[in-house]
């Protein structure tokens, strides 16, 4: 080689004197592909072909070169070659830390790919090698491609299950890292769909290689109920457990007969969930939580309870939670000595107290007890939750109440876990009409409202909702019938009157109040909450909100172009779509009548850019089935009014649009 190199030197030599030297081109070639330098080599052969194209020496070499390195191309982009580069990039000690990053992304890319995920899938020890170091950015990699070579296949979910190990990536899972957190989550997922047959693709005679996977999905959610209630596990471990049990466990079709996995989690993980909701992080020795944990738990009790299918299921479910909490009225004078004692113990009344009825002798033991705490303590945290009760309660003034809650809420000096009670207060205390009113006169309270509606914190969204249904007088209301009004007057029974400041001119100065103040953003961060967070009854809640309204009122204002693009600019059509295409019938129905008054009076391009344009009408389609009653009577008229014609000349016309 050393001849080579200086043969080479030489020839350079020679061209730099004489660049046609053919001889020292030719000779310059032969050592440039003894230096395997293919692509300088060709360069060589290409100029001393030039210089005498009939050397048939000279072509034959130009011929062989180039399919030298086709082969050679051919080698090298093949999969095998690319999935064994990748490797060989992230076990090597002088790769940098930016290369292996690529081959990490490589890697992943390579593995959602049928010939590179047959090569990864032959190479599997060498992943759980790459999990082994304990580098982060290693371990995601080999988790988001183990993702991408199991998807949909029954086989190779299977063989990770047996080779990785559950208890291993339960305990990948449990780390205190977001980002691998959800990455294991996914890869579980993906394990689950494809043993479950949630994913329907076939992979043929593969297929039938694999045995019942009924153990490894009992395995699975076994491993994931111990998760739950684990000290060493993380807060964001423990979210994705919860996830993952939200997702697989609740019947997805109430028709299915079989609420077998409901009933089997229930027997063996419903107190690990309650230990979960139980929790008072300011207390020693709690579980590690996130400001969600508690509320994804709750979802996921919720959901178990409404998948079961009969009375004796749902007395076993009773029956479990009365052994667990075995709690004395009695105990509460006890408990309120020390502060966070106290803590619990207003936190109990609260949410004992929305089940008036079934808490009658524990609430009104109770009442006394947050009166006290109200006045007397000095801190904070307790006086506000005793206040939220009183609310709940309905005990005392309200204007008073909503006050003092509008007070703690713009209060930057308190925490967010603390200042989300005021707005748990004022979910209730605007039922009130006075009280709604003064709210939204607060620009102030109404701004801190929605910074917290956008924080981490996602336990607050529901009391959000409720006051903004309220402020909004966004909830159903019965039709009234005026016969009826009278009929009633006559026999002198009592009829409810509507507030003043419940009609129609007191609620469009709300609504454009709560639009200059920025509602419409704040909605829009509050539908990306993860799904397993917002609830079908908070989808419904915020589509009640008035949406159509807005735009029907902003139309008659004074600078209607302004305020319409005000909505649009904050979000207004983007966070809509989501609840028009998922949810409650009734629900997507509202959101979707919501789209069609804003599509009808903004440019589409702008207000559903890109591909939402075509979820935009996907959920028009709602709105012309026969079922919808509110167009169901514009169609009518459109028919009998023999406008259809008109209509379709409008379309082979040119408008310019306003």
């Amino acid at each position: 080689q050393a001849k080579t190199v200086s043969r080479k030197q030489q020839m350079c030599d020679s061209i730099d004197v004489d660049a046609a030297d053919i001889k020292a081109l030719y000779r310059r070639c032969q050592a440039l592909e003894k230096l395997d330098k293919l692509d300088m080599a060709i360069k060589d052969v290409q100029r001393f072909s030039t210089l005498e194209p009939k050397n048939k020496t000279f072509l034959e070499t130009l011929r062989r070169l180039g399919a030298e390195i086709q082969q050679k191309l051919k080698t090298t982009f093949s999969t095998d070659s690319r999935v064994q580069n990748m490797f060989d990039i992230l076990f090597s000690d002088e790769s940098d830390k930016e290369k292996q990053e690529k081959a990490a992304n490589n890697l992943i890319v390579l593995a959602r790919e049928d010939a590179g995920t047959e090569r990864i899938f032959q190479n599997m020890p060498l992943l759980v090698q790459l999990i082994d170091t304990g580098k982060p950015e290693m371990i995601l990699a080999a988790i988001r491609t183990l993702s991408g070579m199991c998807t949909g296949h029954r086989a190779r979910a299977t063989a990770i299950i047996h080779t990785v190990g559950i208890s291993k990536l339960c305990s990948i899972m449990a780390v205190d890292n977001e980002e691998i957190a959800l990455a294991t989550a996914n890869l579980f997922q993906c394990v689950y769909d494809s043993l479950s047959g949630g994913d329907k693709r076939n992979y043929g005679k593969e297929e039938a290689l694999v045995l019942d996977s009924s153990k490894d999905l009992k395995d699975i959610l076994l491993a994931l109920l111990e998760m739950i209630a684990s000290k060493k596990v993380s807060g964001h471990g423990r979210d994705q457990a919860l996830n993952l049990l939200t997702k697989n466990v609740p019947r997805k079709d109430k028709k299915n007969t079989d609420s077998s996995k409901g009933l089997f989690t229930i027997d063996h993980g419903l107190k690990k969930i309650l230990k979960v909701c139980g929790q008072v992080p300011d207390l020693p020795d709690q579980l590690p939580l996130t400001e969600n944990t508690q509320l994804i738990a709750s979802v996921l009790l919720n959901k178990l309870y409404d998948d079961m299918r009969c009375d004796s299921e749902r007395d076993n479910f009773r029956d479990i939670c009365d052994e667990y909490f075995k709690f004395k009225t009695s105990m509460l004078s006890i408990l309120c000595q020390r502060e966070v004692d106290q803590l619990v113990a207003v936190e109990a009344l609260i949410h004992a107290s929305t089940k008036t009825s079934k808490a009658a002798s524990f609430i009104s033991n109770g009442v006394t007890l947050l009166k006290d705490m109200y006045k007397k303590t000095k801190n904070e945290k307790i006086k506000i939750r005793a206040l939220v009760g009183l609310c709940k309660l309905g005990s005392g003034s309200t204007e008073k109440l909503a006050k003092q809650c509008r007070k703690w809420l713009c209060n930057p000096t308190l925490d967010v876990r603390t200042r989300k009670w005021a707005v748990e207060g004022l979910a209730y205390l605007t039922n009130d009409a006075d009280v709604k009113d003064d709210f939204v006169e607060d620009e102030a309270a109404m701004r801190a409202m929605f910074e917290l509606a956008k924080s981490k914190d996602k336990t607050i969204l529901y009391a959000v909702a409720c006051t903004l249904v309220n402020c909004t007088n966004s909830y159903d209301k019965k039709e009234i019938i005026p016969e009826m009004v009278q009929l009633a007057k006559f026999s002198k029974q009592h009829v409810p009157e509507q507030h003043p400041k419940d009609k129609k001119d007191f609620i469009e100065r709300r609504v454009k109040r709560l639009l200059k103040a920025g509602v419409t953003s704040a909605l829009a961060v509050m539908i990306k909450a993860d799904n397993s967070i917002l609830t079908d009854q908070t989808k419904e809640m915020l589509c009640f909100l008035p949406w159509h309204k807005i735009m029907f009122f902003l139309a008659a204002s004074y600078d209607p172009f302004k305020d319409r693009g005000t909505i649009v600019a904050q979000g207004g059509g983007k966070a809509l779509l989501p609840l028009a295409l998922e949810g409650t019938d009734k629900g997507k129905i509202k959101a979707s009548h919501a789209l069609a008054k804003i599509a009808a009076v903004s440019n589409l391009e702008i207000a559903f850019s890109g591909e939402r344009i075509f979820a935009f009408f996907k959920t028009s389609q709602l709105l012309w089935n026969w079922g919808c009653i509110h167009l169901y009577f514009h169609r009518v008229k459109i028919l009998k009014g023999k406008a259809l014609p008109e209509i379709e000349n409008y379309m082979f016309e040119e408008h310019t649009v306003h």
